[in-house]
């Protein structure tokens, strides 16, 4: 058996008020969008809808560009989206040599929707979420954040707050997209199946055995959230150990 199950479990932000009305999980956003279009072109009304409210996205990366996306289409009345690290220069910096993936500035399709739309891009840079605020019915109706410096030292980065910077953003929907931690842990409780420090399988690369014999994991469920290509990679090795483990030997390569 191999475990292929991706990193879905979202990264929270425990932060005060967190428990308020009208803050998701950018998966629980876009999930339930996509399926009521896809069933009904969203007339059965069972999703999160950002229509006519003023959108709060945590967080960057394609899960962020989509709910940015997806927001513009509802007809939310603006959005905003939240980047706590600096914005990237234009080209590769010195400690991002090829072949990593280059950090370095883009326009997606939602940063230039957004732009079209509103006149702006939606990013803004070095914030940090601080707290939520809510009304008397317990639904989010601001954001309470500060504004962040980062300092490389000896090629260490360190971050800390700008004291004065403090700002309340007005936030009637809030999505969480800071990415994910690991993989959600039905099946590794069902199984018995062992997860490391950071949740996910415990599975050393290269043989992909977890602590259960002939269960075994591969992609992000085992290395955490990463690129589609070491998806492909690690499904091809992992193909080749469970060859190896029934067959006793493998000639795949």
């Amino acid at each position: 058996m191999l475990f292929a199950t991706g990193a879905t479990n979202g990264r929270d932000l425990p932060i005060e008020n967190r428990s308020l009305k009208g803050i998701h999980f950018a998966m629980e956003f876009l999930r339930a969008s996509m399926k009521s279009f896809l069933d009904t072109g969203h007339e059965d009304g069972n999703y999160i809808s950002a229509k006519g409210k003023k959108v709060i996205v945590i967080g960057g990366g394609d899960t962020g560009t989509d709910c940015i996306g997806t927001s513009i289409r509802h007809g939310a009345e603006n959005v905003v989206n939240f980047e706590l690290l600096p914005q990237p220069s234009e080209e590769r910096a010195p400690d991002n040599p090829w072949p990593l993936w280059p950090r370095i500035f883009r326009i997606d399709y939602g940063h230039a929707e957004a732009k079209f739309k509103y006149g702006d891009d939606p990013r803004t840079y070095c914030i940090m979420s601080k707290g939520f605020i809510g009304d008397e019915e317990g639904n989010v109706i601001g954001i309470k954040t500060i504004n962040v410096q980062w300092t490389n030292t000896d090629g260490k980065w360190s971050m800390a707050e700008i004291e004065g910077s403090e700002k309340i953003w007005d936030a009637d929907l809030v999505l969480l997209s800071m990415g994910f931690l690991g993989p959600e842990q039905y099946l590794s409780e069902a199984m018995g199946v062992e997860v490391d420090k950071r949740s996910n399988y415990k599975a050393e690369y290269d043989q992909f055995t977890t602590s259960v014999p002939g269960v075994f994991a591969a992609g992000d469920c085992r290395r955490g959230q990463s690129l589609v290509v070491w998806a492909i990679d690690e499904g091809r090795r992992a193909a080749r150990e469970i060859d190896r483990f029934l067959m006793g030997d493998t000639m795949l390569p």
